[in-house]
């Protein structure tokens, strides 16, 4: 592997630390975008018993807050429930937009990995082109090693970006899309609440489980 890297320049550095970091992002957006971590199930209807109940206080609404994504989108509603509804749908709202900014955290970053690891392995093909035709000038066509060497360079740097760049543009828009799928579940739950603080709904169904 160690030869592999030697042999491809020093491209292959960036293109290495790149595919370290978009497998960090990959990992830890798998992890947080969880749908059980973002948007628990039946999380409206448990919220709409305990108001029901005469229970919810200030410490169930900051653990409301504190417990998940859809948490703070909803605490951020019961917290004006006494007020006016389009008072209570901005303050969802305005939640909501901080919620997906977090969903979307560093998936640009990734999204950026996928586009310039290509650019890199052809950049090291460049150096490596340029290499070869640099020893064919001082030592002309006989000397297959410095040629070798050259074409090495330019099919290793190529071949690591694209392994690079691959698996990074599928996450990134397999991530994208998880991400869109939660914040449309988040907006059905919210309107809910909304309906259900104001009677336009006698009670919060439970939401069909979704798979993770």
């Amino acid at each position: 592997m160690f030869e592999l890297i030697k042999a491809g320049g020093w491209v292959m550095w960036p293109i290495l630390l790149a595919s370290v970091v978009a497998m960090a992002i990959v990992i830890e957006r798998l992890w947080t975008l969880q749908h059980r971590r973002v948007a628990p199930d039946n999380l409206v209807a448990g919220v709409w018993q305990t108001l029901r109940s005469k229970a919810f206080d200030a410490d169930a609404l900051e653990a409301l807050r504190s417990g998940s994504p859809l948490g703070r989108v909803l605490a951020a509603g019961l917290s004006n429930r006494q007020r006016e509804r389009h008072i209570i749908k901005e303050s969802i709202e305005e939640a909501g937009r901080l919620v997906v900014f977090e969903l979307e955290r560093h998936l640009n970053t990734l999204g950026t990995i996928a586009a310039v690891s290509p650019l890199l392995g052809l950049l090291g093909t460049v150096f490596g082109m340029i290499q070869m035709f640099g020893s064919l000038k001082v030592a002309g066509a006989g000397n297959p090693a410095e040629l070798a060497g050259g074409i090495g360079q330019a099919l290793i740097t190529t071949a690591a970006g694209l392994l690079v760049a691959i698996p990074a543009l599928y996450f990134y828009r397999y991530l994208r899309g998880h991400v869109e799928s939660l914040v449309i579940t988040m907006e059905q739950e919210a309107i809910k609440l909304v309906e259900v603080l104001h009677g336009e709904r006698a009670e919060a169904p439970a939401r069909p489980h979704d798979a993770p």
